[in-house]
């Protein structure tokens, strides 16, 4: 079904595979007539092409990028402009598009919601920006139809921010890198590796682009065989998918944990600009006659079976025949890893699902930038023509991902189809993606067409004593469970026809409704501001030493930001640091906020000239010990705070607000062993926080430990590979080392400075 080739390997006229081998060279001599090295060969991939272009230094190892546009959404884009007012912002320097599409229902916090769009608007206003009012479009969806272009590069502050379909390398992160982009600064990376994903055949009846996007997450996260790198998609089975087909598997590209991805395009392509009225932004890319690609994954489309993402993660992939087929061992299985996800929190049971055999759902969901594709929804429509969902537990909801298409179904009757089976057609919406619409029922099972099934990411709350969990499937095999009032069913079983649906885009809509500047700014409009617009609260630059307590330790193989700061309702205040920070780590580790509060007291106390062991004694006894061997340690160069461990976090959402909440709480640092994604890693560093790293092992220290770092400041200046730490214990120092990883001469001063805002402020 899936081959990863374990070394690297050339692609030669876009179809033939060489793997990396000592007579590779010569064999492709003989088949092309040309020489060529392994480091020329690199530079024919799609990706390198479009990163030199976009590459502002001379240097294509050390790479500073700025984009073509950026675009947000409405948890994100108030305090990237927060953040970029404070640092002086004038006016947008490039197309920036302002979606609102998470907090669209307005449904907590009273007014904070409709605020946070008021003010979107009119910054679009004042610094010349496109503004999406809610329901309108998902970030995603009105990026394809509206701002992808072939070699294009786009910057989103979510984590799905993936074009590579139509042609565009789009790279999802934290907010900070956008402000860096605001304010005519770049996106510093390393040349990342490449890897081809070699397509070939064609996908089966019944299949659906989340069944092959499920594949591939399956084969690549555990081993991170793609983890930090661009995916380019080549080969002769790429032309034998529809855009919308390839759109589905390329948004899913995030749960890699790849960097970006980029497609090879075609006359398809061209045709989706043609058809939404930008046919001058297709051009034709094609890897180089001869392209060496750090690994391939290769892929028999006609080999792809229904897949099903079982909880808790994206990976956790099974084929929906193989789980049927080995019901209770596999349930019994996600039972048992549960326990560790859920830390036996509250009970969990997935096999009392089992009725007369045959596993039985509550919920089906298509939704979003994965599921609410134009075709999706067709596909949908056809299986469920004629069908009833039942009047029984089992419900189903379908959200288009814009009005575009929203329209076309209802034109084409595919609305009716749906509807009349007593499924609900709602608006385009990301709730159900994070947890602010359609939370099922405690211990209820969802199957979704969306992007993640992370714990408690459907809307349920640990701290509550509810627990309901998702499984991710395509649009098809959803249908054909509904048709089935909620057994779960494969796509493959349908045995009608699917027809062949023409998508016509309106563009008045957008037209009629959307407001865009057209780069044009007005300095005199007033941005309107509610009561939950907070700025950020001051921070203090790196001190020459730092003392950090130990205020959560998790080690779980995976924490992703979901767990460092909840989705859902939480949403509602991220327009507010400190109002916000108080949900911090809320569903993993209930005590940290308070840990963090109280040892922050130390830090409030330094910064305003008196003794931290004053404002908190046990800091005061800590650093009794401390000053025996350091004796030139005092108020005037010290720092307080708190630090966190964990073995691997931050999968999952680019939200800068997994690091900022830990910041403004008083944080100074994380451990871990690996950091999941670079987007985390770059969020502790726009806040100032020290990205340390420690080996795998039994760890030197323990929850509510201190650890005393001296010369800490010193150490970031000076480069240094190994950083000296010192565990206080029992009345001594028991020294270890930790490591902070590359950090770019920006990054270090971003750091010293103590966050981007101070690095940047006029």
């Amino acid at each position: 079904m899936i081959e990863l080739f374990e070394s690297g390997a050339y692609l030669v006229n876009g179809e033939k595979l060489i793997k990396e081998s000592p007579e590779a060279l010569n064999e492709i001599k003989s088949l092309t007539g040309k020489e060529t090295s392994k480091e020329e060969a690199k530079k024919g991939t799609i990706a390198y092409g479009i990163l030199e272009k976009h590459n502002t230094s001379d240097n294509m190892d050390k790479l500073k990028i700025r984009f073509d546009k950026l675009t947000s959404h409405d948890i994100t884009f108030v305090g990237i402009i927060q953040t970029a007012r404070a640092s002086g912002l004038e006016k947008f320097p490039m197309p920036y598009v302002l979606t609102n599409c998470h907090n669209s229902l307005c449904a907590v916090g009273g007014t904070i919601n409709e605020d946070d769009h008021m003010f979107g608007l009119t910054c679009a206003k004042k610094y010349g920006g496109v503004y999406v009012p809610p329901h309108q479009a998902v970030i995603h969806q009105f990026a394809r139809e509206m701002l992808a272009g072939c070699g294009r590069m786009i910057l989103g502050s979510d984590s799905h921010t993936r074009y590579g379909a139509l042609g565009t390398m789009a790279m999802g992160e934290g907010g900070p890198e956008l402000v860096k982009q605001l304010l005519n600064q770049t996106y510093d990376i390393n040349m990342p590796g490449v890897v081809g994903v070699y397509l070939e055949g064609a996908p089966i009846k019944g299949v659906g682009p989340q069944d092959v996007a499920l594949a591939i997450i399956g084969a690549v996260f555990g081993n991170g065989y793609v983890k930090n790198k661009v995916m380019e998609f080549v080969g002769p089975g790429v032309s034998n998918l529809s855009p919308d087909f390839r759109i589905g598997i390329d948004v899913m590209t995030t749960e890699t944990t790849c960097l970006s991805s980029i497609w090879r395009t075609d006359d398809k392509v061209k045709e989706f600009f043609e058809i939404h009225k930008r046919p001058e932004d297709y051009a034709e890319l094609n890897p180089d006659d001869i392209a060496y690609y750090d690994g391939i994954i290769k892929i028999d489309l006609s080999t792809i079976k229904p897949m099903i993402a079982m909880p808790f993660h994206p990976s956790n992939t099974y084929t929906i025949d193989e789980l049927n087929e080995n019901l209770l061992d596999i349930l019994d299985d996600v039972e048992k890893k549960a326990l560790v996800s859920l830390d036996g929190a509250v009970e969990y049971s997935l096999k009392d699902k089992v009725k007369n055999g045959k596993f039985v759902v509550e919920q089906g969901i298509i939704a979003g930038c994965a599921g609410g594709g134009f075709e999706n929804i067709c596909a949908a429509a056809d299986i469920l023509d004629g069908k009833y969902i039942g009047n029984g537990a089992f419900t189903l909801s379908v959200y288009p991902a814009s009005m575009p298409v929203y329209m076309e179904i209802i034109k084409n009757g595919c609305a009716a189809k749906i509807m009349q089976t007593g499924a609900v057609l709602k608006t385009a919406f990301c709730g159900p993606c994070f947890g602010a619409g359609d939370t099922p029922a405690n211990n209820a099972f969802s199957i979704r067409h969306s992007t993640r099934n992370f714990p408690n990411r459907e809307g349920s709350k640990l701290q509550s004593g509810q627990i309901s969990s998702v499984a991710l499937m395509d649009a098809r095999s959803i249908a054909a469970t509904a048709a089935n009032h909620g057994v779960l069913t494969p796509a493959t079983e349908f045995d009608g026809n699917f027809s062949e649906y023409k998508y016509f885009f309106d563009k008045a809509i957008y037209d009629n409704r959307v407001f865009d500047s057209k780069g044009v700014a007005d300095p005199s409009q007033e941005i309107q501001f509610g009561p939950n617009i907070k700025d950020w609260p001051k921070m203090s630059a790196l001190p020459e030493n730092l003392l950090l307590k130990v205020v959560s330790e998790i080690h779980d193989p995976v924490t992703t930001t979901d767990e460092l700061i909840p989705s859902g309702e939480t949403s509602s205040y991220r327009s507010n640091p400190l109002g916000l920070a108080e949900f911090a780590l809320s569903r993993k580790d209930p005590e940290y906020v308070g840990r963090a509060k109280a040892v922050q007291v130390a830090q409030k106390a330094l910064e305003a000239g008196k003794c931290a062991g004053e404002a908190v004694p046990e800091v005061g006894e800590v650093m009794a010990i401390v000053k025996k061997t350091f004796t030139d340690v005092c108020h005037e160069n010290l720092g307080v705070g708190s630090t966190i461990f964990a073995v691997k976090p931050g999968d999952g959402s680019a939200r800068e607000q997994a690091a900022s909440c830990q910041k403004v709480l008083g944080g100074w640092a994380n451990i871990a062993n690996e950091y999941a994604t670079k987007r985390y890693r770059s969020n502790l560093i726009n806040w100032g926080m020290l990205p340390f790293l420690i080996e795998k092992g039994e760890l030197p220290f323990k929850n509510l430990d201190y650890i005393f770092l001296p010369g800490i400041k010193a150490a970031v200046e000076e480069k240094k590979e190994v950083i000296d730490a010192y565990v206080v214990k029992d009345g001594a120092l028991n020294k270890f080392e930790m490591r902070i990883g590359e950090l770019t001469d920006e990054e270090r001063q971003i750091i010293l400075k103590g966050c981007l805002i101070n690095y940047n402020r006029v």
